[in-house]
């Protein structure tokens, strides 16, 4: 059991993949009906042209996830490159009724004076910008997935006042671009790319000259190819005021994920022994935690002590 702390809650993040509609509505359905999660963040993140597949289906999503007592979050796209595209962001900031997570700088101007969150697409690394960021509405930070322990610690207690969320679970998204490297890999290019990264749930691999697993390609977003899984480092963020654990949707089952690291949140389970429970959840994913040590991120760093 975590002491000297408040307990962190956990919540979900956006779908960065490109799951059918109907897939889409029924993976958030069954976080409704049977996940331990506080919050949800919904919304298309990485590419404008996958929103019309989503779109039909929020309105039902929002309603039953706030009906089963989660709050409910709406996101904003990580790169805006066209007219098209940042209608839709003023749109969003304009018409919703929810609180808006700003993934792209872009959205901040608009965002000014309101209540919202950022996300961790939205680069925060030291506590003046948190300070600065909170200023102007931001009331919950997700840190970027890449910053080492000393840094989380420093820039939570360098803003007081603000609620901090680290990216805990999933592959961690390290850049996104306006072209598309997943249809150019299946020899199409992206405004005829037909959707092709629907083929890849979970990301499309990319291997080093000599065969080794290295990225994941997600559409127009690169993503690491180790699924991060930061479980025993759960008693050092409640420590450090980390008031939410994020996990991110892989195409595995979440709902255990959750589970997972509720259980681990709570002390009901030993990191080591979540480290297997999570390996049994995501079959075949890779785990890494080399970030939160100041290492290259797809390390694994065992903590010995926690078991």
């Amino acid at each position: 059991m975590m002491t000297g702390a408040t307990l962190p809650s956990l919540s979900l993040g956006p779908v960065l993949y490109l799951w059918g509609g109907p897939k889409w509505r029924d993976f958030y359905f069954r976080i409704a009906d049977e996940a331990p999660i506080a919050h949800v963040v919904i919304g298309e993140t990485v590419c404008s042209k996958r929103l019309h597949f989503i779109e039909p289906h929020v309105g039902e999503v929002v309603e039953r996830l706030e009906r089963a007592g989660k709050s409910v979050s709406l996101a904003s796209l990580a790169l805006v490159t066209l007219e098209r595209e940042a209608q839709v962001v003023r749109g969003l900031v304009r018409d919703s009724t929810h609180p808006i997570e700003a993934n792209d700088l872009s959205a901040l101007g608009l965002l000014a004076g309101k209540p919202h969150s950022i996300g961790p697409l939205i680069n925060v690394y030291n506590g003046a910008t948190a300070r600065l960021l909170a200023s102007r509405g931001a009331t919950s930070i997700c840190l970027p997935p890449e910053l080492p322990m000393a840094s989380v610690r420093d820039i939570a207690r360098d803003a007081p006042g603000v609620s901090f969320e680290i990216f805990a679970f999933g592959r961690v998204p390290l850049a996104i671009s306006a072209r598309c490297a997943h249809a150019r890999s299946k020899g199409l290019v992206k405004d005829n790319c037909q959707f092709i990264c629907g083929d890849d749930p979970d990301g499309l691999v990319v291997e080093t000259l000599d065969r080794q697993p290295f990225l994941a390609l997600n559409g127009v977003q690169t993503v690491s190819h180790t699924c991060q899984a930061l479980i025993q480092e759960l008693p050092e963020l409640a420590a450090a005021g980390i008031s939410r654990i994020r996990l991110s949707p892989q195409d595995c089952d979440m709902v255990a994920v959750a589970q997972i690291f509720d259980d681990a949140i709570a002390g009901r389970s030993l990191p080591a022994d979540a480290i297997v429970r999570l390996q049994d959840a995501y079959t075949g994913a890779r785990f890494s935690n080399g970030f939160h040590y100041g290492q290259q991120g797809a390390a694994w760093i065992a903590d010995h002590a926690s078991t």
